[in-house]
């Protein structure tokens, strides 16, 4: 049973990171548009703040959880958009402490699960670990879409490795989620943590591999930025078709992100 107070704390790291970067921004700032279509820094705040509304829902209200995915699947190419665009109508301030009130609230929720228990979400169950580990993922990569705008540059962290590690735990998803059927046998992920640092995953014998920067690798599976611009390897067909495909976020597939210099 995987003790989830470390990404607990790494995930409350991530948040005050990224909350003292937008706090600094002026309300015109918070209108600035991102690289996600459609979405301003507000936005992307908004859907944090969403987001980490559901995950409590989930965490401490199943049936309130159930009626929110029933909505999700009511409306599913619009509900995510629609909750940011309701969001971001506060002004900046007022969105500012919403989100930081949430994610206080999600903290001490996580923190006061029972042991072993598991979580409704739009993917699989998840438990405390796997779910504080999901949070984190999305604040780092919503993050990065503000920073890029606000013209910020953030050093990875070791708090990465949460997200490399959903990141080659949810291989088999990416496959399904893009109706493949998932390869049977297991692959090697070797990446190196910004300190320099090896992080593997997998069996060493494996066939296939993947091999690259473990920030590299975060951007891939968040889909922050296209392989072609990643100094990712595979080794293998299955693991060349996985660099194509990776996602280690719930839901249907993202249209993930241009090359560079093919945008527009």
């Amino acid at each position: 049973m995987s003790d989830p107070t470390p990404v607990i704390d790494d995930l409350r790291e991530e948040g005050e990171e990224l909350d003292a970067l937008v706090a600094a921004l002026s309300p015109e700032q918070w209108a600035l548009a991102t690289p996600a279509p459609g979405w301003t820094i507000a936005h992307q705040i908004a859907h944090l703040a969403w987001t980490d509304r559901s995950a409590l829902l989930a965490v401490t209200d199943e049936d309130g959880f159930r009626t929110l995915v029933e909505k999700a699947l009511a409306a599913p190419g619009t509900f995510v958009d629609e909750g940011a665009e309701d969001g971001a109508r506060r002004p900046p301030a007022e969105l500012l402490e919403h989100w930081r009130e949430g994610r206080r609230r999600l903290e001490t929720a996580l923190r006061a699960s029972a042991p072993g228990a598991r979580f409704p979400w739009y993917g699989p169950p998840m438990a405390a670990a796997s779910m504080a580990t999901a949070r984190l993922m999305e604040t780092w990569a919503h993050g990065l879409d503000i920073a890029a705008t606000a013209g910020v540059t953030r050093p990875p962290t070791d708090r990465l490795r949460h997200i490399a590690r959903i990141g080659a735990r949810t291989r088999d998803f990416a496959f399904a989620a893009h109706g493949l059927t998932p390869p049977a046998e297991q692959f090697r992920v070797e990446l190196t943590g910004p300190d320099g640092a090896p992080w593997t995953y997998g069996p060493e014998d494996a066939a296939q591999r993947v091999t690259g920067p473990a920030l590299d690798f975060c951007l891939l599976v968040t889909q922050r930025a296209h392989r072609a611009d990643l100094a990712l390897t595979a080794e293998g067909r299955d693991a060349d078709r996985w660099l194509d495909i990776a996602q280690a976020f719930a839901g249907p597939p993202g249209a993930g992100r241009k090359p560079k210099g093919a945008e527009g």
